[in-house]
């Protein structure tokens, strides 16, 4: 269903419960990469935090934010929270980036 063909807010709740589950296993999904990520960056010690790469992702948020039509600041907003997250987890399992050679 779209959007514009719910006629009462009751559907309009159910879509967006349906799309919040749906959002929560994509994170999940998200998260299994960031750990399976933490396992790799171990091997080769590198840091969880690598600037380079967390400025390519805000880079790429952005552009699917405008393209989509969304704000692409309050993108990039969300995603930087994601990003510390992600490093957060990584770090969990790798250790502080401070004590990495990395």
């Amino acid at each position: 269903m779209k959007a514009k063909d719910c006629t009462s807010m009751t559907e309009i709740r159910a879509e967006i419960d349906r799309l919040d589950e749906a959002l929560v296993k994509l994170f999940a999904e998200r998260a299994s990469y960031i750990d399976r990520a933490a396992e790799i960056k171990a091997e080769v010690d590198l840091p969880a935090r690598i600037e380079a790469r967390v400025e390519e992702v805000v880079a790429n948020v952005r552009r699917h934010a405008v393209a989509e039509g969304l704000p692409p600041d309050l993108v990039e907003k969300l995603w930087r929270r994601l990003i510390d997250w992600s490093i957060a987890r990584e770090e969990s399992r790798l250790g502080p980036d401070s004590l990495r050679k990395g």
